[in-house]
């Protein structure tokens, strides 16, 4: 498995300075899709709903609304 290109904006194109530690979306050569983000399961795993679940190596992470939004042109519909 490998990173085969950036989805959205770079992280200095969305105004980080440093451009070093900020969230970003990486599609992969199997058509997956990994995401650099702020690790939130102790605060969130308890508000999923009831539908919803999370496997033990799983963890939740938030992402900023800008990094989505600006990546939603590189998402490819199928």
């Amino acid at each position: 498995m490998k990173i085969v290109r950036r989805i959205g904006a770079s992280p200095r194109e969305r105004g980080s300075m440093s451009g070093e530690t900020c969230p970003d979306i990486f599609e992969l050569s199997d058509g997956n899709f990994a995401v650099i983000g702020t690790e939130a399961t102790a605060e969130l795993d308890d508000q999923l709903p009831s539908d919803a679940a999370r496997a033990a190596y799983e963890r939740i992470v938030i992402v900023s609304r800008e990094t989505l939004v600006r990546a939603k042109a590189d998402i490819p519909d199928a």
